[in-house]
């Protein structure tokens, strides 16, 4: 994370992905490499003036600060407003608020079996460790003793060390065996929770549409409760609130338990309650001084900084490029290399050695600053109360020894105390958990964007089998983030059981159409028919059910290649018989048959293999492991490793499930196929061709493409599209017009005649 500046606010780009992370983390490394490069000499000639150069704008008073390269602009005298969450009132609130909800939480929870038996003794065991710390300081407390009486009889009674001794020993091991336990007994709590609110999380985001689902106050809802929250031990929000209430608990019974034996210690002593003073006066001094000094932007007010060099731009442009591996691909094929060093070290050169990001140079330009007074106070304020023992021992030099003992231990227990719980960070974290698990119990209660109707359709399962009619009456449609419009007054008429084919370039608005066929968006204006009726009147359920569709942008699930296809049409997806059907259709079922394991092939398993830590420059190919690997039948790879159109054959086999009657289901009454073919070779471009027109008369097809084949000159209605329906038509009623159809289609035919 980067270093924060005033009010919080982030300096360094957050990065959201690990691969992100570890290509800055090599940026940072390779800099240094990448600047050894470039001749050392000319460098020596070109040296950046960083010597601050300050202006003042007096109408605004903004302060504008050269820094190297940076423009430092400030706004004195205006400070941040505070952080929401700093604010200890509206703390307390939301925690107020969101009570109920860890409520409902316990009482889940408590309801699973193995929580109920566990979970009671757990926070035992946790009270119990947690009045360790005080049985340990009773007897560094009896040390203090001990030595209260060697300085007045000059002896020491062994009993008192052995019985000591024993004590530190006894907690050291209790403490051991108490967190073993708490950690035998927080697993299982953990799997069982994290099991709970899987399966209620898992039934929150699978219903969510499409639009809802990427929107982005939907997606920062769903962040805090999905993403990961432990590097090494897979947790549970809900789990980690227990502990965290837990901790509380035992946090509160340490300090007092401390607390009191402490002053049992020290109360027998005259300066007892001076050298607590001093003490925890001392500790609280050191903490503030360490949260003071934590950002080195504290005191700035409104600033902002910025850079127009172009050459240290384009030099973090060139390193992108150089230690990503999205973009390796091209920098390799296109030979770039040579330019992209050379550019970087002209860069560099022109830059000089002072260039960096913002945190150094600001941080090199404050070193500059000699420290002000109140820093200098900040740093000797915590000397203060030693000053004050030290009088005191002048004034009473008879009780030097067993004061500064005692001044110690005091010491001691308060920076352990201040230090781990002293955080309002503590505090702060809770709450945001506590909204966290609102937000898992809130996630059920998001409103989908694409709203649900009330009618079933169709009305007569039977009416599928002579397919489904689509009606566009003045369609248009614009992407949320997007200023143009997809679609604008589109209409036309699909009859039931056609074969329509919709032409037209890219970003034509082909795809657009049958995402609202299918009520993946709804249109920005117009009306769409089905069967003569308004579509948003049908359950979405019974609308989808009965249609089947390829998009252009498919994906593959992380399953067997069988349940890939299977899943095309849920009713059918445990029938082998008809997977292995609807794999012949798609083309798919000869290069299945040939895998190693068939069907149950994973085309990238979601569950890699495990292997010990790899040595330096091994492999899980290498030999190393091939005894492990051929006594478990373990595979180098978990990617099945198939071509784009084997790729593409899969997901029209998953199409065509929907395609398969039954005695209990009547099948889909339309197939929509987007750019279906563009990876195919002709071979099975062909048999998917013919597949489709088998199946022409029995169902509505809607076929999108920018490639003109055979199966245009056998639809029944063409679309040519571009933002509108520009021509429409049969293949050769359109030739005939002569309009932008046929000037596509003499283009794409000509190398054929």
């Amino acid at each position: 994370m980067g270093r924060s500046g005033p009010g919080g606010h982030e300096l360094s780009l957050q990065q959201d992905s690990s691969s992100a992370l570890l290509l800055n983390h090599y940026i940072s490394f390779f800099n240094s490499l990448l600047f050894s490069h470039c001749p050392s000499q000319t460098l020596q000639k070109i040296r950046m003036a960083t010597s601050p150069r300050q202006l003042v704008d007096l109408h605004s008073g903004v302060t504008h600060t050269r820094i190297g390269i940076w423009d430092l602009y400030e706004e004195r005298g205006k400070g941040l407003p505070r952080r929401p969450d700093s604010s200890i009132l509206k703390t307390i609130v939301q925690i107020r608020d969101n009570m109920p909800y860890v409520v409902r939480m316990f009482k889940e929870i408590l309801n699973i079996r193995r929580v109920r038996m566990l979970l009671p003794s757990f926070l035992v065991v946790q009270v119990l460790d947690s009045l360790i710390p005080a049985v340990s300081l009773w007897c560094d407390g009896q040390l203090l003793r001990l030595v209260e009486t060697m300085m007045e009889t000059s002896t020491v009674d062994t009993t008192v060390v052995i019985h000591v001794a024993v004590g530190r020993v006894t907690c050291a091991v209790a403490s051991h065996l108490l967190r073993h336990i708490q950690r035998r007994m927080e697993i299982p709590i953990n799997m069982s929770i994290r099991q709970f609110y899987t399966r209620h999380v898992f039934h929150s985001m699978a219903r969510l549409d499409l639009p809802t689902f990427t929107d982005s106050a939907v997606r920062q809802q769903l962040g805090f409760v999905t993403r990961p929250r432990n590097m090494h031990v897979e947790t549970s929000l809900a789990w980690e609130v227990v502990q965290d209430l837990a901790s509380l608990a035992t946090t509160t019974t340490t300090m007092i338990s401390q607390f009191f034996v402490l002053f049992t210690v020290l109360q027998k002593q005259q300066d007892g309650p001076l050298l607590m003073i001093l003490g925890f006066s001392q500790s609280i001094l050191r903490w503030y001084r360490t949260q003071s000094s934590v950002d080195s932007f504290s005191g700035m007010g409104v600033w902002a900084a910025t850079t127009t060099n172009n050459d240290y731009i384009r030099m973090q442009g060139l390193q992108v490029l150089t230690f990503s591996p999205s973009h390796r691909k091209e920098l390799v094929a296109g030979n770039l290399s040579e330019y992209i060093t050379s550019q970087f070290c002209e860069s560099a050169l022109r830059l000089g050695d002072d260039a960096g990001d913002f945190n150094e140079v600001y941080e090199a330009h404050s070193m500059r600053k000699f420290p002000s007074i109140t820093t200098i106070l900040r740093e000797t304020m915590p000397e203060l109360p030693q000053i004050a023992f030290m009088l005191n021992a002048v004034r009473r030099p008879t009780t030097v020894p067993l004061s500064f003992a005692s001044l110690q231990l005091i010491e001691h227990v308060s920076d352990s105390l201040i230090s781990t719980y002293l955080s309002p960070y503590r505090v702060f974290n809770l709450t945001a958990k506590f909204a966290g698990l609102r937000n898992l119990y809130e996630l059920k209660n998001v409103q989908n964007k694409v709203m649900d109707g009330t009618e079933r359709f169709p009305g007569n399962q039977q009416s599928l089998i002579s397919g489904i009619s689509v009606e566009f009456r003045n369609v248009s449609f614009q992407y949320s983030d997007e200023e143009r419009y997809a679609l604008r007054d589109v209409s036309f008429r699909i009859e039931a059981s056609q074969l329509c084919v919709i032409v037209g370039g890219n970003g034509s608005g082909k795809s657009t159409i049958l995402k609202l066929i299918s009520r993946i968006y709804d249109p920005t204006e117009g009306t769409i028919l089905i069967d003569n009726r308004d579509i948003k009147t049908f359950r979405l359920a019974d609308l989808r059910a009965a249609m089947s569709i390829l998009f252009q942008d498919y994906t593959h699930f992380p399953l067997s290649i069988g349940e890939n296809i299977g899943l095309g049409n849920p009713g059918l997806a445990q029938d082998d018989d008809k997977i292995h059907e609807a794999a012949k259709m798609g083309g798919a079922r000869d290069f299945i048959e040939e895998l190693p394991d068939g069907f149950s092939t994973y085309i990238d398993r979601p569950v890699k293999d495990q292997y010990a830590n790899l040595p330096a420059g091994v492999t899980v190919a290498d030999d190393w492991y091939s005894g492990v690997r051929n006594m478990g039948g373990l595979r180098t790879s978990t990617v099945s490793g198939l071509s784009g159109g084997q790729n593409q054959r899969l997901a029209l086999s998953r199409t065509f499930m929907r395609s398969l009657v039954t005695d209990k289901d009547s099948s889909a009454g339309m197939l929509v196929f987007d750019e279906p073919s563009a990876s195919l070779d002709p071979t099975a471009e062909n048999d998917l061709f013919e597949n489709l027109r088998k199946l022409k008369g029995s169902k509505t097809i809607i076929f999108s493409t920018h490639r003109f084949g055979n199966l245009t000159r056998h639809a029944d209605l063409i679309l040519y599209m571009d933002e509108s329906v520009q021509e429409q038509g049969t293949h050769d009623e359109l030739l005939k017009k002569g309009g932008e159809y046929a000037r596509i289609w003499n283009i794409q035919a000509k190398p054929f005649l």
